[in-house]
C-alpha cells in the first residue's frame, strides 16, 4: 500500500523564560493510503503538538527544530507559508477537538463550505454547492440541501463535529488529523461518527491519524498504535497486538486503568504520579519516577527495539519477562 505520510525524527520547541520545553522529541512513524493511526497518552505526552506541527499550525514561541515530514514525497518543514497554506485543507486537513471554535458563528455551513473550496479550487458555484451537500451527506447530515442554509448553533454538538469533519474531506485529502473529535460527544454520537470514519477511510483512501487520551475509543477505530509519553514515542503496534501484549510499562498502564478491565466492585488500577513537566524530565527514560520496572538502568535513556514491525523503547520490555497485561507475573 502507498505511504501518503512520513514523519522522521520530528522535534518541535517552545522556548519558554523557564527553559526549552521540547514537547515533540524524535517522533517517527508512516502512515500508508486508507490506513487509521491511533495516536495515544495522557494529557501532556505531546499529541496534540504532534498534530500541529504536521500542518505547520505552531504558534511562536513554539517552532519545528529538527526532522522531515514528507507528505506524498514533499517535505513540508521549511516550506514558506504561502505553500503550506496551499496544502493545508487540500492535501492534508485537521479536525479540531471543540467544532464551536472551528465554525464561524456568524456564516451559514454553505458560505463556510464554499469558502474552504474557493481557497482550493476553481469551480462554478452550482457545482461547488453540489460538493458540499454530497460531503454532508456523506457525513450523515439528514436533509443537506436544506440544513447546508442553517447557521452553527442550529445543530446539536454531533451535527456539529459531522460538519467540521465534512468541511475536511471536502477535497479528499491524503491525510486528515484529527485532534480528539469525539471527546465532547455522549457515547451514542461517538459510535457512530467512528463507523462513518472507518467508511470513510475505506472509500475514500484518506488515511487519518486519531489523537486521543481514550484508548478504548482508538482501539476500536486504529489498526496500529503509537503510544506517547513525555514527547517520545515508547511504543507502536497492531492495535490487537499492543493490547493483547504491551512491552513498555506505561502502555501497560493506560491498559489496566480501563474500567472494562476491572471486574466489578474492583478498585481501578493507576499509573502513580502524574506526567513529568518537560522542563524537569528526569534522566534516562522519563517514565522512570512512575515505573515499577526501574531499575539503576532506566537511568540512562533506552535505545528503540524494532521486533516483526514492533517497537519499543524500554530496557525491560514486559513481554520478555513474563508479566500479563494486569501486571501479574505468570
Amino acid at each position: 500500500m502507498t505511504v501518503v505520510l512520513e514523519v522522521r525524527d520530528l522535534r518541535t520547541e517552545f522556548n519558554t523564560r523557564a527553559g526549552v520545553i521540547r514537547a515533540v522529541d524524535g517522533v517517527s512513524f508512516t502512515l500508508k493510503r486508507g490506513e487509521i493511526l491511533g495516536l495515544v497518552g495522557e494529557s501532556g505526552s505531546g499529541k496534540s503538538v504532534t498534530g500541529f506541527s504536521l500542518l505547520g499550525l505552531v504558534d511562536p514561541p513554539g517552532r519545528i527544530t529538527g526532522g522531515s515530514i514528507q507528505l506524498n514525497g514533499t517535505d513540508l518543514v521549511g516550506l514558506p507559508e504561502s505553500e503550506l497554506r496551499a496544502r493545508r485543507g487540500k492535501e492534508i486537513a485537521m479536525i479540531f477537538q471543540d467544532p464551536i471554535a472551528t465554525l464561524n458563528p456568524l456564516l451559514t455551513i454553505r458560505k463556510q463550505m464554499m469558502m474552504a473550496l474557493e481557497a482550493h479550487q476553481n469551480m462554478t458555484t452550482k457545482a461547488a454547492e453540489t460538493r458540499c451537500i454530497e460531503v454532508l451527506q456523506r457525513v450523515g447530515i439528514p436533509d443537506p440541501a436544506a440544513r447546508i442554509k442553517a447557521y452553527p448553533h442550529e445543530f446539536s454538538g454531533g451535527m456539529r463535529q459531522r460538519v467540521a469533519i465534512a468541511i475536511a474531506l471536502l477535497h479528499d485529502p491524503a491525510v486528515i488529523v484529527a485532534d480528539e473529535p469525539t471527546t465532547a460527544l455522549d457515547v451514542s454520537i461517538q459510535a457512530q461518527i467512528l463507523h462513518e470514519m472507518r467508511s470513510l477511510a475505506a472509500e475514500t483512501g484518506t488515511a487519518m491519524i486519531w489523537i486521543s487520551h481514550d484508548l478504548a475509543t482508538v482501539s476500536s477505530l486504529a489498526k496500529r498504535l503509537l503510544v506517547m509519553y513525555a514527547g517520545k514515542v515508547v511504543e507502536e503496534g497492531a492495535t490487537g497486538t499492543v493490547l493483547r501484549d504491551p512491552r513498555h510499562p506505561y502502555t501497560r498502564g493506560l491498559i489496566t486503568s480501563l474500567p472494562a478491565i476491572a471486574k466489578p466492585g474492583e478498585d481501578l488500577l493507576q499509573i502513580p504520579g502524574t506526567t513529568p513537566s518537560f522542563l524537569s524530565l528526569p534522566p534516562g527514560c522519563p517514565f522512570a519516577p512512575r515505573c515499577d520496572s526501574a531499575e539503576a538502568s532506566c537511568e540512562k535513556m533506552p535505545e528503540i527495539t524494532w521486533d516483526d514491525e514492533r517497537m519499543w523503547r524500554c530496557h525491560h520490555p514486559l513481554g520478555r519477562r513474563g508479566t500479563d497485561v494486569r501486571g501479574a507475573q505468570q
